[in-house]
């Protein structure tokens, strides 16, 4: 069965549920779950989730599916408001998620267990470059970058705001960036 008849398909029995049909309804849900279940898992593949969110989000699609059954509009296709459900559902996965990486610890050992070695040039290197900095951003940078304060500490220490840490740091960097840019271009 190619896609197109499989979504006739889904809408036929879609449209006799919502007719109150709920054998009709029984055989939408466990036709349709595979294919949200295969999209779920793409979905989290392509994003970088872990595929253990694929079931959440599946069980979540149901749910919506379920209650949101009364939006689809019976007169067009099935498939993209399903779609549309998978995505959305995925997006609030992500978003719940945040930026976090998950990386097994047996990938990152070597590098703990890795003893610090900062070369005297390094630290001059680094020396000479905060001297380029103007004051509070060499001392933001210094305290964040090098000596590993938090932004807390290093904004109360200043007694700035936190916001106020992060901008100037940001900056600070950026301006670190382009001066070191420019005596690269200017040593060759």
């Amino acid at each position: 069965m190619n896609y197109s008849a499989r979504e006739r398909e889904w809408a036929d029995w879609m449209r006799a549920a919502m007719a109150g049909d709920t054998q009709a309804y029984h055989r939408f849900l466990s036709a349709v779950t595979p294919h949200l279940r295969a999209m779920a898992r793409r979905r989290c593949d392509h994003f970088g989730a872990p595929l253990s969110e694929a079931e959440d989000v599946v069980q979540e699609v149901l749910l919506a599916i379920h209650l949101k059954r009364g939006t689809w509009d019976a007169s067009r296709p099935i498939g993209p408001w399903i779609s549309t459900i998978v995505r959305n559902k995925m997006i609030d996965s992500l978003r719940r998620r945040g930026r976090h990486v998950n990386i097994p610890i047996d990938d990152v050992i070597a590098t703990l267990e890795a003893e610090e070695q900062v070369d005297a040039l390094d630290r001059l290197d680094v020396d000479h470059m905060l001297a380029l900095l103007k004051d509070p951003q060499r001392t933001i940078v210094r305290s964040i970058s090098v000596e590993g304060t938090s932004v807390r500490e290093t904004a109360d220490r200043l007694k700035m705001t936190e916001g106020a840490v992060r901008v100037a740091l940001h900056r600070a960097l950026k301006a670190l960036a382009a001066l070191y840019r420019s005596e690269i271009s200017g040593d060759q």
